[in-house]
């Protein structure tokens, strides 16, 4: 008995031969291979399953050894409609054009084979489905607006098939659900795929169509515990905790109110009454005059002292005429005007005094002061050494601002270098007559001769320049520079410092003692004898 590996290998051989000569010979093997290897109770003959081309995917295992289940002999184009009859919901897409198989343009012609190649192996993977790249407007459920962000796992469960996938808003949405199923099952009736805010339920459909801020009110402010049956439509069922009125005008809101909001209302308090509303008085709530129980029937006062009594700043020192000065516009925006209805125009800084700083007692009874000091005593950093005719130097402008002094009228006129100097470097304080006048006062740190040329400046040095000084010994002294004493330094001289005047002993001994060869045997008075060109030369009647 030949076997079945060498039939199989001839088999494979004569099949896969294209020669024209080797028809008869395929015949041949075929009539042997139907001989040697019977049918088996399958339908599959041994011949069969040695010419098999490998094994098949894991989920056709169990038709392994049932070529017929999915093969039709001579017949290929029986070979779709044997997929089909095993994989029915695949053929109700087809039929119905729906899912992706339905969808297929070419799906009549196409063959399954194509895209679900089998004998691969039991691991081999026939559904070529990509999710990366995959278009699901290719499916009956096209991922649109937010859909488009969702990753696949949200939808597409582990061992689950695609198709089984829920498709139905409430299947994915029941948690997210707020109305608790009372509105159905429907999303899509309201909702749109946006997000769930965006709905698309027409209010206006309703017996209580929506407008001016109703638009924007939450469904649950009216519809509490998702309750949409039996809602009341009368303004104070809902707003009765927003009636400021306290019931005092009733409850028929809207014969004042509109829906655009509570201060938008139709009653005219300008037609239908005395006292026009203008100003400040056009956003004053209506509770704020109309105090009363009823407001039909009380009587209010115009006068303004009569709403306002209690905010007059002015403590009833201006008398109760608020309009003679006030506007109903703003207490700030006053008609009254200072400059041309007194003989104290305002100006600078005045102009935005107010006015209680000034007029601090009855406006009608008591005068004002019109001199500076009269209301600027506390603001006089000099403590009255300047006077009391603050406008001599300063302007309304500001303390600092202009000043206006003229330094040379004073003790101390401003020459030189002084002329620049601003005025805190003398100044420390604002008591001016304070400062001294004597220059060591200001300039000890720069007296180089540490005060052995006393503190007289002035006798050496002038206020333009330090270093710019003129000082004549011969005539300014007693005692002439001559000879050798020409060209000393002062400081030689000078050693001790001077508090006031000097007091230098003019002989000669108290600098030259040391130089004395007499030891002073011949007194004190060395210019008897010697000059000052030299100690060796001798005065000429001593010669």
């Amino acid at each position: 008995m030949v076997s079945s590996t060498a039939i199989k290998n001839t088999y494979n051989t004569v099949i896969m031969t294209d020669a024209p000569h080797c028809a008869k010979s395929w015949w041949i093997v075929l009539l042997a291979g139907m001989c040697l290897f019977p049918l088996s109770s399958k339908g599959i003959t041994t011949l069969d399953f040695a010419a098999m081309p490998g094994p098949v995917i894991q989920g056709h295992a169990k038709y392994e050894k049932d070529c017929k289940k999915c093969h039709s002999p001579f017949a290929k184009e029986e070979q779709n409609r044997l997929c089909l009859d095993c994989h029915k919901e695949v053929r109700a897409d087809v039929n119905q054009k729906e899912g992706f198989h339905g969808k297929m343009r070419d799906i009549k012609t196409r063959q399954c084979k194509t895209c679900h190649t089998d004998h691969k192996g039991r691991n081999f993977k026939i559904v070529l489905l990509d999710e990366s790249t995959f278009n699901h407007d290719q499916t009956d459920f096209p991922l649109k607006a937010s859909h488009r962000f969702v990753p696949c796992g949200a939808c597409h469960k582990p061992k689950k098939k695609h198709r089984e996938a829920p498709a139905k808003c409430y299947d994915c949405h029941k948690q997210d659900e707020p109305h608790k199923g009372k509105l159905g099952k429907k999303c899509e009736i309201c909702h749109s795929e946006v997000k769930w805010t965006d709905f698309l339920f027409d209010h206006s459909k309703t017996d209580f169509p929506l407008k001016g801020k109703h638009i924007g009110v939450n469904c649950q402010d009216c519809h509490v515990n998702e309750r949409y049956k039996g809602i009341p439509v009368k303004c104070y069922a809902c707003h009765r905790s927003d009636d400021k009125h306290k019931g005092q005008y009733g409850r028929k809101c809207d014969n004042c109110h509109r829906e655009q909001g509570w201060y938008s209302i139709k009653f005219d308090h300008d037609q239908d009454t005395d006292f026009k509303l203008e100003g400040g008085h056009v956003q004053v709530t209506c509770g704020q005059c109309h105090k009363g129980e009823d407001i039909y029937n009380e009587d209010l006062s115009t006068e303004c002292v009569d709403c306002h009594k209690f905010k007059d700043e002015h403590k009833g020192l201006y008398g109760k005429k608020c309009h003679d000065c006030h506007t109903p516009k703003s207490w700030q925006e006053i008609e009254f005007d200072h400059n041309e209805d007194t003989d104290w125009p305002l100006r600078g800084k005045h102009e935005d005094v107010a006015c209680q700083d000034c007029h601090s007692g009855n406006l009608y009874e008591d005068d004002a002061p019109e001199e500076c000091y009269g209301c600027h005593r506390q603001d006089d950093v000099h403590n009255g050494q300047e006077g009391k005719e603050c406008d001599e130097c300063h302007s309304e402008e500001g303390w600092i601002k202009q000043v206006e002094f003229d330094h040379d009228i004073t003790k101390f006129p401003l020459l030189g270098a002084h002329a620049t100097v601003g005025c805190e470097e003398c100044h420390a304080t604002t008591n001016f007559k304070d400062v001294k006048k004597e220059c060591v006062s200001c300039h000890e740190a720069d007296d180089v001769h540490e005060k052995r040329l006393g503190p007289k400046c002035e006798t050496c040095h002038n206020s333009t320049d330090f270093l710019l000084w003129l000082f004549d010994h011969d005539k300014q002294t007693d005692f002439i520079l001559d000879g050798k004493h020409e060209n000393l330094h002062c400081d030689l001289c000078h050693k001790e410092p001077v508090e006031d005047e000097f007091d230098i002993d003019p002989a000669c001994v108290r600098c030259h003692t040391k130089d004395d060869i007499h030891n002073g045997s011949y007194g004190r008075l060395c210019d008897r004898c010697h000059v000052t060109s030299s100690f060796a030369d001798f005065s000429p009647e001593w010669r």
